[in-house]
Formats: structure tokens, C-alpha cells, sequence
């Protein structure tokens, strides 16, 4: 089923009229769907362990199986191993996630612990990460409170209220092409070095995280990655390390970053104005259900059920599936396939007339 057909899911919209018609208002629905997905909330510490361990003991052995071939000159072996290592270096990413929502293990103390040992993997500071992170999660869909931790997305009449010049800007930033082969990584690898901006050139309100609250954690882990890897390329040679690490680490950001743009970058996503706002609209129509065959799902941690995520964040990655299978619903709801998602890369502005996403083409007809 095409996403764009996403609010009229044909079970979901048979269970919305005949909740409207005995009385009552979608509002039961998402109750209902809330009080399902509570079900399948807290960690189950044998599952996280067991996960975290193939993940590290995959991302270790092909990660090292490429230095090696690095060494003996067997290059088209290492790249091979070098996309398999960064398909694990996703997955121990969707753990370190995971352990920002508290919902890896049940203490808050065994997520902190593992989520920073993570990040000196994936390049990406756990503290700040987990705020900006959340602060996604917390604003999703409002148009009002846009910020960090999202794609930057205009509206129509933001976009040609612009000078030329930040049109330009803002046309660059949503070609796709520069958005997953260069921004993707250089955020991953450049970027999370120093503190997050508090604004941004096309948005008078944008939220943020203070310098003060960002910087023991950024600061923190440029100190670990100068420290680990100064280290590792002492013994494994600093060539070998430039040659294998940063490639698995730039692939798992392209990788990494269509994922995100293809969870809420969809042409009927959900986006609406403070008033008219809610968490668990936002959460379901907002976020996409990418279905995915099951090996790229299993590397993907599972997070291509992106509405089930938004709605209840404390549900372990690997619950997900048994979550969204038990509900017709959530089944149903937000579908799409990869050849459907390659569509959507043309979206760049949010109509709030047609609500919906449209391409820069789109604009002469707007």
C-alpha cells in the first residue's frame, strides 16, 4: 500500500468511523493503540545483551578481516566487509538509541554506560545526541516548535517569503544527492564536533540545546576518539585506519541517513500548528512504516517501524515487530515499500493548504 494513501488505511479508517458514528471520536483509537503498545515497554536484559554482543562481535571481526586485506593489498575483498561492518555499526547504533530512550535496559545507569561506550563507535556524542534527540521526539509534526534533531522542512509561504540567496541555501540543503553523500556524513563526522546552533537561516524560532548543556558531552568524546583512535592506528597503522574506519563509518552515515529522512519525509506525513497539535497524532502520521525484507530490517534494528518508535519510545527495538504484528492497525498504517520510498526524495515543502509534501516543481501549481 502506497504511504501516500497512508491516512486512509482501510482498517484504520473502518475502526475511526465506527468509533465516530457509536459516539465516540478517533480519540479512542489512540487510546487504544496507546494502551497496546504499553504492553510491549521495558527491556528484556538477555535479549539487549545478546543483541549488543552479535553486534560488537560482528562489527569487530569484519572491521578487523578489513584491516587485513587493507594490509595485503586485497582490496576488493575489504569493501565487501566494509559494508557489512557499517550494516552492524547501524545496529549497535539503534542500540546506543535505544539506551537514549531508556529502553535498552530497565536502569538508566546500564543505558548511560553503554550509550557512551557506543559513541566513540559511531562518532556521535551520547548525551547531547540523547537530548536532541528527544526534543525530535517531543516536537514531531508541530510546526512551531521545529528544531533540532529533525530534516529542516519549510512551508510554502516560509520558502517564498525568503530572499533569493536562503532560497538557495535551503535548496541545497534538500537536494538529496548532497543530503546523503555529504551532509549525512559530514554531520556524523564534522559537525557533532562542536556545539549545536541555536538557530538556522530560514527560521525565526528554532529549538535548541544550550552550549553549556551540549559541550561536556561533545567535548567528552572528541577527547575519546582523539585518545582511542590515536591508539588503535599506533598498532594497526595509521593508513589502515583512514583507509577502513572512516569508510564504514561515512557508509553507516549515508545509510543512517536515509533512514531518518525516509521516517518522517514522506508525501502525507503529519504537520500541524501548535493548536491544533498532538503527541500521538504526531507520532502515528508523522513517522513512516517502512517495511523492509527481514535481513535489512534485522541490521536497521527494527527502527523502519517508525510510528510505533514516536508513539511509545520505551518499547526495545526488538519488540517492535511482535508490537505492530498484534495490531491491525499499526500494521496497516504508514506502509511503504523501497521502490516507494525512492520517490520520496523530490518532497521539500509542506503545503499546509493540501497538507501535504511537495517538490520545488510543484511550485508554480501552488
Amino acid at each position: 500500500m502506497s504511504v501516500a494513501l497512508a491516512h486512509s488505511a482501510p482498517s484504520l479508517e473502518q475502526d475511526i468511523a465506527e468509533n465516530t458514528s457509536s459516539g465516540g471520536t478517533t480519540r479512542q483509537l489512540m487510546q487504544k493503540l496507546v494502551a497496546h503498545a504499553k504492553a510491549y515497554q521495558g527491556a528484556d536484559h538477555k535479549r539487549s545483551l545478546w543483541q549488543f554482543a552479535n553486534s560488537m562481535a560482528g562489527y569487530v571481526v569484519c572491521s578487523t578481516l578489513a584491516v587485513f586485506c587493507f594490509k595485503a593489498g586485497q582490496y576488493l575483498l575489504m569493501a565487501p566487509l566494509m559494508l557489512v561492518a557499517a550494516g552492524f555499526l547501524i545496529r549497535l547504533f539503534i542500540v546506543q538509541h535505544d539506551c537514549g530512550h531508556g529502553s535498552f535496559f530497565n536502569k538508566r545507569q546500564y543505558n548511560n554506560a553503554l550509550g557512551r561506550f557506543i559513541s566513540v563507535l559511531t562518532f556521535t556524542p551520547y548525551d547531547f545526541w540523547r537530548k536532541s534527540h528527544n526534543l525530535h521526539h517531543a516536537h514531531s509534526g508541530d510546526l512551531d516548535r521545529r528544531g533540532l534533531g529533525g530534516v529542516d522542512t519549510l512551508t510554502v509561504a516560509e520558502y517564498e517569503a525568503l530572499p533569493r540567496r536562503k532560497q538557495i541555501a535551503y535548496r541545497l540543503l534538500r537536494n538529496p544527492v548532497l543530503l546523503l553523500l555529504f551532509t549525512a556524513p559530514l554531520n556524523i563526522m564534522l559537525f557533532q564536533r562542536f556545539p549545536a546552533p541555536h538557530t538556522v537561516p530560514w527560521l525565526d524560532h528554532y529549538d535548541s540545546i544550550s552550549h553549556r548543556d551540549s559541550l561536556p558531552s561533545i567535548m567528552g568524546l572528541n577527547v575519546a576518539l582523539l585518545v582511542t583512535y590515536g591508539v588503535l592506528g599506533y598498532f594497526i597503522g595509521y593508513a589502515a585506519l583512514f583507509a577502513v574506519v572512516l569508510p564504514i563509518v561515512y557508509i553507516t552515515a549515508i545509510i543512517g541517513g536515509w533512514l531518518f529522512y525516509i521516517q518522517h519525509q514522506f508525501e502525507s506525513t503529519f504537520w500541524k500548528r501548535s493548536e491544533d497539535w498532538s503527541f500521538a497524532e504526531a507520532a502515528l502520521y508523522s513517522s513512516s512504516h517502512y517495511v523492509l525484507p527481514s535481513l535489512f530490517q534485522w541490521f536497521s534494528g527494527n527502527i523502519g517501524l517508525h510510528h510505533l518508535h514516536h508513539l511509545n519510545a520505551k518499547i526495545p527495538n526488538y519488540r517492535l515487530p511482535d508490537c505492530v504484528k498484534a495490531s491491525p492497525e499499526l500494521t496497516q498504517m504508514n506502509r511503504m515499500t523501497f521502490r516507494e520510498s525512492l520517490k520520496c526524495l523530490r518532497w521539500a515543502l509542506w503545503d499546509e493548504g493540501k497538507q501535504r509534501l511537495i517538490a520545488f516543481k510543484d511550485l508554480k501549481a501552488v
